[in-house]
């Protein structure tokens, strides 16, 4: 696996399967989708940055790359996608074999190019959204943060203000003798044009390149968003004012939050205002509450009703789930038109209605953060670090504006994509008939992508294994190589316009010869895509089984690559490529992703999108987390995530993604609650309490969004965040406990989840 990890960290790009079958008969029998998962925006510190225009194939429009074949004499180049001669442009003519561009070396097979701007960029803009039916507390920390944020801002950023209630309060940031604002009717339905109209803004700004009179300088547009050099001082004095709704609760009700209606407007003004495709423009949503006024309602007013469950949705006893699913999906549809991304900071114990918002943020790429106050660490850090500079702890390298393409070798076919972004009506030959994910197309629009947004590419293998068969650039096509390129055209966070080429090659191989294919398996990368998959299932199916889907695909996989004798499950052995594939499949059944018993919609929605959006190593803390053992006899150590890890004199450090524990033993406990660690003599037992806090606070400082720290002590209440991680290898049924902790759950271990695998797999 680590040579995989390794792979990843030079050209961005990770596969299920490194060898792949020459026929679709054989390919369906590897079980485990042919799959890519490509870091477009990775910080990659080898590769170049050229200043000109990539070359592409006149045929099939890849990019030429280190391993077209090149003709010095005639001054021709052979795709190896498609085959097709190309002849070199002018410029190129003093190529050599001693004299090679840059995309001709073999080392750069991933390589940038910087692409000409037909108009000067726009400069990023920042539309704040935030809800004021919120307790007086709530609102203040969240105008503190709000306030802190925005003063770290660069001054040639636009902002604009957006605050909500019962009505959609639009300021005006650029009328200087009063604050001043436009007001819309949250119960009224709107169409963008009203919207536009009542605004005066003028309508969707041309695309770059287009001709038309430029804007004068004082045009309407700008008095909502303005940079931030003018409108500091307004901005500031309109947080500073800003009240909680004024408009009064009535008893057992719920607070009129009309959110469907401020994401609207927003949209609209973003899209009537700043210009398409030229610049990041984020909508920055604040959001305490669930929606309860116009468009978009996901529960009402009275608190007799109660908001959707997983239940209900099954049940489908959810009246207004659907509808407002609909109506976020529009505003999603509307945002990836104009190239905006939507981030979502949801701070309340309720629930706020993100699985009906789900489709928005990922569509447009953008941020979703989720806790249970606006004084929480998770906000405050996340919202800062969104704003975080260049060379500065913690930055994103925010890139927007993006799409990707993806060109396979003769043989492949794209099925689809698994990942936060939306599809291009681009028609190709190489779109396979099935689609997985977001399908019929090889091209997708990614309007907002950070450094870690990884993109799972699924492949269909259309190859026919005849005899003597089809030759693949002049080779039997059993001992031949296959090609991948994926092109992604970006706006870079410096405000440049970046084409990133990567060309990637494998081997082919006959599909009988099990023992190859196998040794291409890539378990971490298989384990997150059938994570992913299962995911997008259990959204897009109803009655959907994820537990018995993927427990099938374990058999099949099982039974196809183990070593066993027929009926004989003490026989049974899995080849070390495949070893830990069915203990990450044990803890994916276990986790937030497929279990949604005890989740609420919301958790669900957030914790998939996060899966969605994050690269495979971050997944897989994700799926199955991991434990360091703090102990006085040796440095740290990785331990089994099992009950039986736990000990009286250890400290447990849980990195489950999404939050962190830290956790003591009994005795460790005690000894603190002495505060032995305060005593001079006892200095080693300080020491070790301090490493596991040094190391959290680590792993919080790399992390996006900043995950929750829970500190506390075995048999404490808290203690439960590492016990729902454990395998229950020791449980209140054992029939003699072996370990210092016992956990109450009818779950099966690990070793029988085994048991019955080995049992299955070799049935005949």
């Amino acid at each position: 696996m680590a040579d995989f990890a390794q792979l990843e960290e030079v050209d961005g790009v990770r596969l299920t399967w490194n060898v792949w079958p020459t026929s679709k008969v054989d390919a369906t029998k590897c079980v485990i989708p042919f799959t890519a998962f490509y870091t477009p925006n990775k910080r990659l510190p080898n590769m170049p940055v050229l200043p000109y225009e990539p070359i592409p194939c006149k045929q099939c429009g890849a990019m030429l790359n280190p391993y077209a074949r090149v003709d010095y004499y005639s001054k021709v180049w052979t795709c190896p996608m498609c085959m097709g001669r190309n002849h070199f442009p002018p410029h190129y003519q003093g190529i050599a074999e001693n004299n090679l561009p840059a995309e001709l070396y073999p080392s750069y097979c991933t390589i940038e190019y910087t692409l000409n701007r037909t108009v000067p960029p726009h400069p990023p803009v920042y539309l704040f959204v935030i809800d004021t039916c919120i307790s007086e507390d709530e609102l203040s920390a969240c105008k503190t943060t709000m306030t802190q944020a925005i003063s770290t801002l660069p001054e040639y950023v636009h902002v604009g203000l957006i605050t909500f209630g019962r009505h959609v309060h639009v300021y005006e940031l650029g009328f200087s003798e009063c604050s001043k604002c436009f007001v819309f009717r949250g119960s009224k339905e709107y169409t963008t044009q009203q919207i536009v109209d009542q605004l005066g803004v003028r309508a969707a700004a041309a695309r770059p390149g287009a001709a038309g009179p430029a804007a004068p300088p004082n045009a309407p547009a700008r008095r909502f968003l303005m940079p931030l050099s003018e409108a500091e001082f307004a901005i500031n004095t309109a947080l500073e004012e800003l009240q909680r709704d004024a408009y009064p609760v009535a008893p057992s009700h719920r607070p009129l939050r009309c959110t469907g209606t401020a994401l609207q407007v927003a949209t609209a003004l973003l899209g009537a205002s700043v210009p398409v495709g030229n610049c990041q423009a984020r909508i920055m949503a604040m959001i305490g509450g669930p929606c309860t006024e116009g468009q978009g309602k996901v529960v009402g007013a009275e608190l007799s009703e109660e908001i959707r469950s997983h239940k209900d949705l099954a049940k489908d006893t959810a009246p207004l789930f659907r509808k407002a699913k609909k109506f976020y999906d529009g505003i999603g549809q509307e945002l990836v038109a104009h190239g905006h991304s939507l981030d979502l900071f949801a701070c309340a114990l309720d629930q706020i209605g993100m699985a009906e918002m789900r489709d928005a943020v990922l569509l447009s790429g953008g941020m979703a953060v989720q806790t249970d106050t606006y004084n929480n660490p998770v906000f405050k850090e996340s919202l800062k670090r969104m704003f975080t500079k260049d060379g500065e702890e913690g930055f994103l390298g925010i890139a927007s504006n993006a799409s990707l393409e993806v060109i396979p070798s003769k043989d492949i076919k794209v099925a689809g994509m698994l990942g936060p972004a939306a599809r291009m009506e681009k028609k190709s030959p190489h779109i396979a008939d099935t689609e997985v994910g977001l399908g019929g197309t090889t091209q997708w629009r990614m309007c907002g992508l950070d450094s870690e947004t990884s993109l799972a590419v699924t492949f269909e293998i259309t190859g026919s294994n005849k005899e003597g068969g089809e030759t693949l650039a002049g080779q039997p096509q059993q001992t031949g190589q296959f090609f991948l390129q994926f092109i992604a055209r970006y706006l870079h966070h410096s405000g440049e316009l970046r084409c990133r080429v990567t060309t990637i090659t494998r081997r082919w191989m006959d599909g009988s010869n099990v023992a190859e294919l196998i040794a291409g398996f890539d378990q971490e990368a298989a384990a997150v895509l059938m994570a992913r998959l299962a995911s997008f299932k259990m959204d897009s199916e109803e009655d959907f089984d994820a537990t018995r889907w993927l427990d099938r695909a374990l058999i099949r996989l099982a039974s196809r690559f183990g070593d066993y004798r027929k009926d004989d499950p003490t026989s049974f052995n899995l080849r070390p490529e495949l070893s830990f594939y069915p203990q990450f499949m044990f803890n994916l059944r276990r986790s937030q992703f497929v279990q949604v018993f005890g989740n609420s919609p919301d958790e669900t929605a957030y914790y998939r999108m996060a899966l969605f959006r994050v690269s495979v190593p971050d997944a897989m803390v994700m799926i199955q987390p991991q434990l360091t053992a703090y102990h006085f006899n040796g440095p740290p150590e990785p331990v089994l995530l099992d009950v039986q890890s736990i000990l009286p004199e250890r400290i447990l450090l849980l990195d489950a993604f999404f939050y962190v524990v830290i956790f003591h033993g009994t005795t460790v406990a005690q000894w603190r609650r002495a505060e032995y660690h305060l005593q001079p003599e006892h200095q080693a037992f300080a020491q070790l309490l301090q490493a596991p806090q040094a190391e959290a606070k680590e792993v919080i400082r790399r992390r996006f969004p900043v995950p929750r720290l829970v500190d506390c002590d075995q048999q404490g209440s808290q203690a439960r965040f590492l016990l729902v991680k454990l395998n229950p290898s020791s449980t209140y049924s054992s029939a003699s406990p072996m370990s210092a902790e016992v956990i109450n759950t009818d779950d099966v271990s690990l070793a029988t989840f085994t048991e019955h695998l080995k049992r299955l797999a070799v049935q005949s």
